[in-house]
């Protein structure tokens, strides 16, 4: 009897024990949400997150029930891999996700540093050396190019480009830098770092298609140049006012897009959109692996529950011939095309074309010839490992289109709900911008960013050559660093005898620093509208939050692209221009661009 209670009681301890560990490790398995845990925060709920999110390889750490940094960056990389709003505190989303019985477990990823020089100017970044599970099919490829220079405003005295307002390079810059990855230098554009933010510009006038803000201070990173902001603000159409629209989803189902942030995260992204779209707008869809497949054709929006199953019932298997659907696409564009309307194929892909015409520069011919009509393009680019963003870049900028990354389903609402203006409903087509630097009062200039952007001064008032479209209510932003005339610095430019600045007391001189030019189509014109805005001489004044968060951002951006002109820019120097920055409280992708800042600094 004695020996069968001592039994009992060992028993009856074991399973307390066992129970209470059980407790520890997964509190809320089943247990409602409470409320949020932030930075700073301790107690047990604390303890109990750390301890799953060490239980699931996020948090490396020994569990202590204090909300540190290290805790944070464990569950931004949580946030990250489950595509969820990675903003380091536990929301209710992130504890259902987090508890959730089918958690997604941490995957290390091998370290992408060693590159390998690849055919047609481009750089494939692998996930290891040779001998260390490389392999060439498992590589991301970026358009390598030459940083711009300075120019002596004497020999060069316009500066011409297309505008350019696509975000992908943030977004995958973000990813990898959450994730602990290198950043591969030439996947860094600068340009497309400015352009992801929102910032306080001037509204367009009645009749005019942007509003112009210009702002000019001391360089942050050199002592001997200007900083000089130009920002575009587009018109924005109300909800209430956006014409109907003809939607084909062109979707790669080929086997490179068999991975969780790939086609189930293009799939939740396009259900995502279809809750925002008319009853009356049409969606067809057209899929591609080794052969393209019309899924649907012109069916209404209100037909939500057909749409629906064809999305679910994607899967992906076989070779990539994208040239074909490309094709195919834009020919149910043109079938079901609504006069006046917004006429748009949506590509969703990795960009792994592998099959019929794979090369960037062919592709972009075909889209080019496709888009004549009135269709528009967004390319919305998945996934990592095997990515090509030289490709994906070539098609939106030569098919009348923008280019979006989306890793989370956070971003995807971010591309298709909130900014669903600005990536669908264009209100200025083929935009050029022009300035014209006046030398008696800059002896040179260096345009930040838009390396594959910049076109011939003779190209401006050409318009048989593309620019970049707007799109209602987008943010158009652009950096100069100005050298003045009386500047030490040395812009490296040997200035020909023949072509000398006129003096700087010439009658001939205005007072003005630069003339701004602009040059836009309307969405269904043939023939640009001119628009001018001279820029007085004046000396550089106080930073104000627009000009402090670009140049914030472009510091960044040259620190990793490892820049020839990053001057004194430091991460910390970054830092201190956030942090002095007031229009970051409340947005969350600034606020989030901050943290980024911060990893930088630590990591180096």
């Amino acid at each position: 009897m004695r020996n069968t209670q001592t039994f009992f009681h060992k028993l009856s301890a074991l399973l307390m024990a066992l129970l209470m560990a059980l407790s520890l490790a997964l509190p809320a398995l089943g247990a409602p949400f409470t409320q949020e845990l932030r930075p700073g925060d301790s107690g047990e709920e604390v303890l109990a997150m750390q301890m799953r999110l060490k239980e699931l390889g996020y948090f490396t750490g020994q569990p202590d029930g204090n909300f540190d940094e290290a805790t944070r960056a464990a569950l931004i990389l949580f946030q990250q891999d489950n595509n969820l709003l990675a903003t380091g505190t536990l929301d209710s989303d992130t504890h259902q996700a987090l508890y959730a019985r089918d958690a997604r477990r941490f995957t290390p990823i091998a370290d992408e540093s060693w590159a390998m020089e690849m055919p047609h100017g481009t750089l494939a970044y692998g996930t290891g050396a040779p001998g260390m599970g490389w392999s060439p099919m498992n590589t991301n490829e970026y358009d390598v190019f030459n940083e711009n220079r300075f120019l002596a405003v004497a020999t060069s005295p316009l500066s011409t480009f297309a505008a350019d307002v696509d975000t992908a390079s943030y977004a995958q810059l973000r990813a990898k830098i959450l994730r602990g990855q290198a950043v591969p230098p030439d996947s860094v554009r600068i340009e497309e770092m400015l352009n992801y933010f929102k910032y306080n510009y001037k509204q367009p006038a009645p009749g005019e298609p942007f509003g112009v803000t210009m702002e000019l201070a001391k360089t942050p990173w050199n002592e001997d140049t200007w900083l000089l902001l130009i920002g575009l603000q587009a018109e924005e159409i109300k909800r209430e006012e956006r014409p109907p629209q003809n939607l084909v989803f062109l979707i790669d189902v080929s086997g490179s897009m068999d991975m969780p942030d790939k086609l189930p995260l293009v799939k939740r992204a396009f259900l995502m959109l279809l809750e925002e779209l008319s009853p009356t707008d049409t969606v067809s869809i057209v899929t591609y692996a080794s052969r393209d497949e019309v899924v649907l054709s012109g069916r209404p929006a209100a037909d939500k529950v057909a749409i629906m199953e064809a999305i679910n019932a994607l899967e992906a298997g076989g070779s990539t011939a994208g040239a074909a659907g490309i094709t195919t696409a834009y020919e149910l564009a043109r079938e079901h095309f609504i006069e006046g309307g917004n006429n748009r194929v949506l590509l969703a892909t990795d960009g792994d074309l592998n099959v019929g015409v794979t090369d960037e520069g062919s592709l972009a011919r075909l889209v080019e010839e496709k888009k004549q009509g009135g269709v528009f393009l967004s390319v919305l680019g998945f996934g990592d490992g095997n990515y090509k963003d030289n490709k994906l870049e070539a098609l939106a900028d030569r098919g009348n289109g923008n280019y979006s990354y989306i890793d989370t389903i956070h971003e995807a609402r971010r591309a298709l709900v909130t900014e669903i203006g600005a990536t669908f409903f264009t209100v200025a087509r083929d935009v050029k911008l022009q300035v014209d630097f006046n030398p008696a009062h800059l002896k040179g200039y260096r345009l930040i960013g838009y390396e594959n952007r910049v076109m011939a001064a003779e190209d401006f008032a050409d318009d048989t050559k593309d620019g970049g479209e707007l799109g209602s209510g987008h943010r158009l932003t652009v950096l100069y660093e100005l050298v003045p005339a009386d500047s030490a610095f040395d812009i490296g430019e040997v200035i020909s005898k023949y072509q000398q600045a006129a003096p700087l007391d010439s009658p001939a001189l205005s007072d003005e620093l630069l003339t701004l030019s602009v040059r836009a189509k309307a969405p269904t014109g043939d023939e640009s509208a001119l628009y001018t805005y001279p820029l007085k001489a004046q000396a550089p004044g106080e930073m104000t939050d627009n000009l402090r968060f670009a140049a914030a951002v472009a510091e960044v951006g040259m620190l990793l692209r490892d820049s020839e002109w990053k001057g004194s820019a430091t991460y910390d120097s970054a830092l201190e221009l956030l942090r002095a920055d007031s229009s970051l409280t409340g947005d969350p992708y600034k606020e989030e661009f901050l943290y980024l800042v911060n990893l930088l600094s630590r990591g180096n």
